[in-house]
């Protein structure tokens, strides 16, 4: 394969699995690719090599987030203003200031005071498949745990959680035609990308923004010890949150609390069964969990992409970057370079040392990164110990998306066995 075949626009090659044999041709062959954008949408370097990502991310000044926002996909002028209140996409002093705000969400203290209830939530959800012998990983043991941690912590009440969770899948699965409920298409029909996808970001977007509002309403009603009330009350620089960002921070946390959580826990167990060696290392030796779970993020991590923008023109690698220049940051490919990490394409649940980039790293990197790692170690931690023999149903259905690595549906057996609680 030549580096002209290599094309990242064609998003189903991403449904069928990450596309390492393209990334390695990059990284191999031109590691700042100037690629071709898809129908409509502008083109851009394709960032490949770990030092090139780490470099790039360290230097928010020089390569913005909050010019173009942080998603593949070019936005919209309209939209420009509304993305640049969530925080994912602002450049500093600004990201700062609120993210020294959320932080204070995510502390040791606060994970620590987690820990019990998310042991007896991992309880719930095995079993509530145990007796069966059979299940959706994805719906029934990857995606309850991180909506229910994120929905706690800001308040949501239980009838409405799992609407959260189908908001979400619209916004992150915005390229699949599958998560088009509102779109009105079915699997396989032929639709614009660009326009539909824009629209079902926008509609789900809305209703997310909508259900913020009924959620600031219940904390200004009775105010409880959680996200929901402290983000009603915060200041920054003596000012209250407006309606409009405190909307997008429930968005936000909505999302990156919730679906890259649920997308890391799926494909570590598609490679815990499809390594079984791996597997029973960690089987025979549970001290070996921590360093697992860094693998998986390192191995098949949730995200494939962010983008940032050049504010100036500048020289990445020898290549030569002008202001206004698209540049897609890809993790997969940074993870597995061959500069950093040894025999990079074997999965090591031993693995050490083991720097992966999947949580980013300077001024974005991911702020919930200690209690997605606590809910990792304690979602595998129940799954191998009541369920050590699952194993494929059928092949993974992924998402046809070049953002997300997700897995929509990843069908699986094991040997029925005993529920902890009646």
């Amino acid at each position: 394969m030549a580096l002209s075949d290599v094309n990242l626009n064609d998003l189903d090659v991403f449904e069928a699995g990450t596309p390492h044999h393209w990334f390695k041709i990059l990284r191999e062959e031109d590691p700042v690719h100037f690629h071709a954008g898809d129908a409509g949408q502008q083109d851009y370097w394709c960032i490949t090599r770990y030092e090139d990502l780490k470099s790039i991310s360290k230097n928010p000044t020089l390569f913005s987030s909050e010019r173009m926002g942080t998603i593949p996909r070019d936005p919209q002028p309209e939209a420009l203003e509304r993305l640049r209140v969530i925080m994912l996409n602002m450049d500093p002093p600004r990201h700062r200031q609120y993210r020294n705000l959320i932080n204070k969400a995510f502390t040791p203290r606060m994970v620590k005071s987690l820990a019990a209830r998310v042991d007896r939530m991992v309880d719930d959800i095995i079993d509530a498949v145990i007796e069966k012998g059979e299940a959706d990983f994805v719906e029934e043991l990857a995606a309850p745990l991180p909506m229910m941690v994120i929905c706690e912590m800001m308040g949501v009440p239980e009838e409405d959680r799992k609407s959260i969770y189908n908001l979400g899948n619209s916004l992150v699965g915005f390229d699949d035609p599958e998560f088009d409920e509102t779109r009105g298409f079915k699997v396989g029909e032929s639709f614009n990308p660009a326009a539909e996808s824009q629209k079902e970001m926008e509609n789900a977007s809305a209703a997310m923004f909508g259900y913020a509002e009924k959620l600031k309403q219940l904390a200004r009603d009775d105010p409880q010890d959680n996200l929901a009330t402290a983000l009603l009350n915060a200041e920054i620089d003596g000012q209250r949150l407006t309606d409009l960002e405190f909307n997008s921070f429930f968005l936000l946390l909505s999302i990156a609390g919730n679906e890259t959580t649920r997308t890391v826990t799926s494909n570590g167990m598609y490679q815990l069964i499809t390594h079984p060696e791996q597997r029973q290392r960690v089987l025979d030796d549970p001290s070996l969990l921590p360093s697992m779970v860094e693998e998986v993020l390192r191995f098949d991590p949730a995200v494939h992409s962010f983008r940032r923008t050049a504010t100036a023109d500048t020289v990445v690698r020898g290549r030569e970057i002008a202001e206004g220049d698209k540049l897609i940051l890809w993790y997969p490919s940074v993870n597995r370079d061959e500069d950093v990490f040894e025999d990079s394409d074997a999965f090591d649940v031993g693995r050490h040392p083991n720097d992966h980039l999947a949580f980013g790293i300077g001024e974005h990197f991911c702020l919930g990164a200690n209690l997605a790692r606590m809910e990792l170690r304690k979602v595998f931690r129940g799954l191998l110990q009541r369920l050590p023999d699952i194993e494929l149903a059928a092949e993974p259905r992924r998402l046809r998306s070049s953002f997300i690595n997700g897995v929509k549906e990843m069908r699986v057996t094991f040997t029925p066995g005993e529920r902890k609680r009646g």
